[in-house]
Order: C-alpha cells, then structure tokens, then sequence
C-alpha cells in the first residue's frame, strides 16, 4: 500500500517546561521538580503524532534565524519531522513557559509573536494537509490536499480563506475555540475532555484516561492528528473517533507532547 503523503502547516515554539506541585499563586514560590525543553505548540505536535500514524510527515513553518529556532529544527527531524522553514525578516523564534502540576494539567506562557508560514506552499498532489495556523495564501494552498483538515483556533483565518474543510476540530472548553456554525466544514468535532465530545451534534465517548495523568499537554492535538489521519485513509466515522480518542488518552501517559504519543503496530 502507497504510504499517504501528509504535511502540516503551522507554528512551532521552543518550549521550557517545568513540573511543579502547584500553579504559584500570587507572590509565592515553587520549586520545581524536573524541568525539559522541546519544540512544541500545535504544528508540531500535530506533526509528530502524524508522522507516528502515517511513517513520515512534512511541517511547513516559521522560525527565527536564531540559534532557538535551529535546535528546534534539528530536533524535530528527531522526532521522525521533515521540516520546510521560513525566516521572516527581523524575526526571533517564539518562546513559551509551560508549569505541569501535580494533577497533570498544564499552565503555558507565551513570549513573542506567533511566527505563521506564509503561502503560497508546494502542496499539490498531498493525501492530507493538517492547518494549524499560517496566513490564508498557505491555507488555499492546503486546500489543493485531498483531505484538508483545519482548528478551530484559527477562524479569523479560515473565514478570510473560505475554503471546504473535510474536518474542523477544536476544544468544547476553550472559549476561543467557540464556533458559530459559519465554516463551510462537512465535519465538526468538539472535545470535552473525560466526557468525549460532539462529531456533527453527535456524542461519542472518550477513552478512560490513564490511572495517573501525568502530563496533558499536547492531548488534543494529538486527538486531531489522529482524527484527521483516520479520515483520510478512509476510515468509518466511528473508527476514526475511536482512534482519535485512544490518541488523546495516549499522551496523558507520558513527559510532555512526545512521551507517549500513540504509534500504529507494523
């Protein structure tokens, strides 16, 4: 079987995560735990958890010429990530603090400017286009996909665009997330966490989380990877749900957005 050619477009950060007892209250101290870095945010970790799916994936994005952006991109083709980098002039790659606490959750500050890949990009003759964030000459591009999958974080963008989406995915519980209906989208799937979420108005249910979360940065972008991965290899709607949700669960297992992503068995 052909392997399916599959490319992401969107923004990465360097990220500095630190594992601490708590969120710090006003004018306290915490001290934390362990502390990492990785390339992060939603173009990679959309990517990683692609690559895991389909053997390879491409990230189109955007990096300061600096040394930052050059560890990010030495570290995502570790990551099994082929990277296509732009540089915007007088740019500086984009920074973000991550806090984990003792029950998992994440708490994320970001420094800098969100650096979005611009269009037009080389996305002809793709099985699958993930667009995560760029300007809308790079998702018209991603339109020439034949499965073009798109967040919800970015409708400004995907309004301006207006272009079809095979599948709008997004967070019931992130109030910029909230959607009105007015994308021309023939699927729209909304998580809620431990409760599942909606596909098209109809629930589907969640995978039981692990016994201990240790992590949940990166679980729903993870969920929308695989998602869109199930899809455009033609699964069944609730096939591809099903292995969208075990990817989501997944990531709760492990250290930060890569511990424990989910990967297909040869």
């Amino acid at each position: 079987m052909r392997r399916m050619r599959a490319a992401v477009v969107g923004h990465v950060e360097w990220v500095d995560f630190a594992r601490v007892p708590r969120w710090p209250a006003s004018g306290t101290i915490v001290h934390a735990t362990e502390v990492w870095s990785d390339p992060a945010g939603g173009g990679a970790v959309v990517a990683r958890q692609i690559a895991l799916l389909a053997g390879r994936c491409e990230l189109f994005t955007a990096f300061g010429e600096d040394e930052t952006g050059r560890s990010a991109v030495r570290r995502l083709a570790q990551l099994g990530i082929d990277v296509h980098v732009q540089h915007p002039p007088r740019s500086v790659t984009r920074r973000a603090w991550t806090h984990i606490d003792d029950a998992g959750e994440r708490t994320i500050t970001v420094l800098g400017d969100k650096l979005l890949p611009a269009g037009p990009l080389p996305l002809d003759g793709y099985d699958l286009v993930f667009f995560v964030s760029g300007d809308v000459p790079a998702l018209q591009s991603a339109r020439r996909a034949r499965f073009l999958a798109a967040t919800l974080r970015e409708q400004p963008t995907l309004r301006e665009a207006a272009v079809p989406l095979d599948v709008l995915v997004g967070s019931a519980n992130d109030p910029s997330e909230s959607y009105d209906g007015s994308l021309d989208a023939r699927l729209v799937v909304t998580t809620d966490g431990p409760n599942g979420g909606l596909a098209n108005g109809e629930p589907f249910r969640a995978t039981d989380p692990p016994e201990h979360v240790v992590d949940t940065y990166g679980a729903g972008d993870s969920f929308g990877a695989a998602l869109a991965f199930a899809l455009a290899r033609g699964d069944a709607l609730p096939q591809a749900l099903e292995l969208a949700a075990r990817a989501g669960a997944a990531v709760l297992a492990g250290r930060g957005p890569y511990g424990s992503q989910l990967a297909l068995k040869a």
